[in-house]
């Protein structure tokens, strides 16, 4: 099963370089950015104060259940610390693609502006660019036609029962075109704890038996393609064809409850 909302480190892979002579190779290595270079975390992530976020539960079944489409992390830190460990060879972005481009993702603060991510040519180990003291959202787009899972975890922590992550546990509904938000750990049906940016040592993961604090300073998201095992509640009901409007009745002056509201002419 599968929740859904009613508000709306995969190894990089790196090219090979074509083979060069001696005389260029120490000018050639200086040029080549370090693969896949890695901030240490300076922040972690805050038990919020609590915000209205309604939930439902929908039966769903994962195509492939021992396989997800995507699994992305993140790591996230002060802007300093990640140029100093990337330096020069920073590049900056403002989503991810997951699942070939199914499903952006983004982090964004309480305005709708999203942190700056970096992470060097060609490689896949992002960190997202923190302040201690904010409230943070991780914001998924589905481009496709298809059903997501969005598995999330946030300092190693599931955000939807606060326990350790597994490809296993449960995550939010997202539909084609569908926006996501998940705004802080689940607390209620109706209510989670924001998400927000702090020192380590105030990290919820720090804080909690289920927590550990080698996980701290990183987000994590998997993907699993679903087809829903009922029709989906919130899509709008087609019309009856109209060869079933023909078919003769037996009381053709009952089926509607209350009478309709006035058409005004003018």
């Amino acid at each position: 099963r599968v929740a859904t909302q009613e508000s709306v480190s995969a190894g990089a892979a790196m090219s090979v370089p074509a083979p060069v002579s001696a005389s260029t190779a120490s000018s050639s290595a200086k040029m080549m950015a370090p693969r896949e270079a890695k901030a240490e975390s300076t922040l972690g992530t805050q038990w919020g104060e609590g915000r209205e976020s309604v939930t439902k539960v929908v039966q769903a079944s994962r195509v492939t259940p021992d396989r997800p489409e995507a699994v992305q992390q993140l790591r996230y830190s002060d802007r300093e610390s990640i140029l100093r460990a990337i330096g020069k060879y920073a590049e900056r972005q403002n989503n991810v693609l997951l699942a070939n481009g199914d499903v952006e993702m983004a982090v964004v603060n309480a305005n709708a502006i999203g942190f700056p991510i970096y992470s060097t040519r060609g490689a896949k180990d992002y960190h997202v660019a923190g302040r201690a003291g904010d409230r943070y959202e991780l914001v998924y787009t589905n481009r496709s036609q298809r059903y997501y899972e969005v598995i999330a975890t946030v300092d190693g922590l599931d955000v939807l029962n606060g326990k350790p992550g597994s490809l296993k546990n449960d995550g939010y509904l997202i539909r084609p075109g569908e926006r996501l938000v998940i705004d802080g750990f689940r607390k209620s049906d109706r209510e989670v704890a924001a998400f927000r940016f702090s020192g380590k040592e105030r990290a919820y993961a720090n804080n909690t038996p289920t927590g550990d604090a080698r996980n701290v300073g990183v987000i994590g998201t998997a993907l699993f393609e679903v087809r829903l095992d009922e029709r989906d509640p919130d899509l709008p009901r087609r019309r009856a064809p109209e060869v079933e409007l023909r078919d003769p009745r037996a009381f053709p002056g009952d089926g509607d409850r209350y009478a309709p509201p006035p058409q005004y002419r003018r």
